[in-house]
């Protein structure tokens, strides 16, 4: 599948071109191992623009049985430095062509480290580390995939 990435020009934060959304799993996109009603139509539309990739431990094990139906590399990390390893993982993929979404203090470093970086608090709430790394936060992450949806809506929250 040929992904064209989503442009946006926010003026006063700069010009983004997207072209990879790494997304944390457990608090993000799943709770206690489930993902959210809703996520996953709205991950299959940005597959359509985006490359999508899920880094998480897999506390629960799983991530894998609960993303079937959604074109994404799933990445899982090995216990210990999961905050460096998802920043990593961000800075392989190029990251000033990446978005990130998370809610830990293990995703305050792909946060701070993505051309766009989004919180999202949900049920499990949010570390206030990620908070202060993010560009944007939200409340839940279906609000979080769409604005990536819909780019203007990024606009309106980012302008200067």
């Amino acid at each position: 599948m040929t992904r064209h990435g989503i442009p946006v020009d926010i003026r006063g934060f700069g010009r983004l071109t997207l072209g990879h959304l790494v997304l944390d799993f457990n608090g993000t996109l799943a709770v206690d191992g489930a993902v959210l009603p809703g996520v996953k139509p709205r991950l299959r539309k940005l597959g359509r623009s985006l490359h999508l990739h899920v880094v998480t431990a897999d506390t629960f094990g799983k991530a894998r049985a609960s993303l079937g139906g959604v074109d994404c590399e799933l990445h899982i990390l090995a216990r210990g430095d999961e905050d460096r390893a998802k920043a990593a993982y961000v800075r392989r993929l190029g990251a000033n062509r990446v978005a990130c979404i998370g809610n830990g203090r293990n995703d305050r470093l792909m946060l701070r480290g993505a051309a766009l970086g989004i919180a999202t608090i949900q049920r499990e709430g949010a570390a206030a580390q990620a908070l202060l790394a993010a560009d944007i936060v939200v409340h839940d992450v279906r609000d979080a995939l769409d604005l990536l949806l819909e780019p203007r809506r990024l606009v309106a929250t980012l302008r200067a």
